[in-house]
């Protein structure tokens, strides 16, 4: 019984995301120009959102890989506080 109701409520998460991200994509439709070094495009507004929001899941992706990864790499010398290496 648990699972059906975990299901359906992941579905009314889902759902309401969805009507979420349509009013914000149906809200901000006027075209931006971004500058970017010597580009420029010409874009909606919403396109703009979506590629920031991408660009910070990959970098936020790839950033706990770094530091929360098996092996101690150089990202995860960035939250250790060992004093004893001097």
């Amino acid at each position: 019984m648990k699972t059906i109701n975990r299901v359906k409520l992941k579905l009314l998460l889902a759902l309401v995301l969805t009507v979420l991200a349509i009013v914000v994509i149906l809200q901000n439709v006027e075209p931006v120009t971004v500058q970017l070094l010597f580009v420029k495009v010409s874009m909606p507004r919403a396109a703009l959102l979506a590629i920031t929001l991408l660009v910070g899941v990959f970098i936020g992706i790839l950033i706990s890989l770094g530091i929360t990864g098996g092996r101690r790499g150089a990202g995860s010398k960035l939250l250790d506080f060992d004093t004893n290496d001097h």
